[in-house]
């Protein structure tokens, strides 16, 4: 015959084995959920990857702006790039150019013209002769030149353009951040 204990008999060991049933399913529980939670993050299945792929130029005047890029920069159109969509691949990430108003209607958004968006694109460079040198053949292709390149508060040396339809870009050369041989960021 087993021997029950004093608790067992009374039933407070019944009492207490179920009370400490239901501590270790909520802790078993809240462990899963802890562990779930850095599944998910841990394999970005509800997360947005860390990288853009493209970024579109809503333009006025596309084969114009199409020339401002291809013919004046020298930047090659790829031969994905079809009619009313340039594609201009730099290096990982495109630059595309799209009619503004399609652009606009596929946003199912209203096109407001602006003095500042908040947004600008760099491109930087290794020297500030290089970023003196694209600043002059950016003002010649028409570009409106918003700041001239100067020495800067955080340490380096930049100006900004717009384009033919206003995008706001800054050409930098920035001493703490080192370039590769593809002129890509060491971060």
């Amino acid at each position: 015959m087993l021997r029950r204990s004093k608790h067992e008999r009374s039933g407070l060991g019944t009492m207490l084995s179920m009370r400490a049933l239901a501590f270790a399913h909520i802790a078993f529980r809240q462990a899963h959920d802890d562990m779930l939670t850095l599944v998910l993050l841990n394999k970005n299945i509800y997360t947005m990857r860390q990288k853009l792929n493209l970024i579109t130029l809503g333009v006025d005047d596309f084969e114009k702006s199409v020339a401002f890029y291809e013919t004046g920069l020298g930047w090659k159109k790829s031969d994905k790039s079809m009619p009313g969509l340039a594609l201009f691949n730099l290096g990982g990430l495109a630059l595309c150019l799209h009619p503004r108003d399609q652009l606009a209607d596929d946003a199912t958004l209203t096109y407001q013209s602006t003095t500042f968006s908040g947004m600008t694109m760099s491109h930087n460079t290794r020297s500030e002769q290089e970023v003196d040198e694209v600043m002059k053949q950016v003002a010649g292709l028409g570009a409106t030149i918003v700041k001239p390149a100067q020495k800067v508060y955080w340490g380096g040396y930049s100006g900004y353009f717009k384009d033919l339809d206003g995008h706001l870009f800054e050409v930098a050369y920035n001493p703490f951040w080192e370039l590769d041989e593809n002129g890509d960021f060491k971060l």
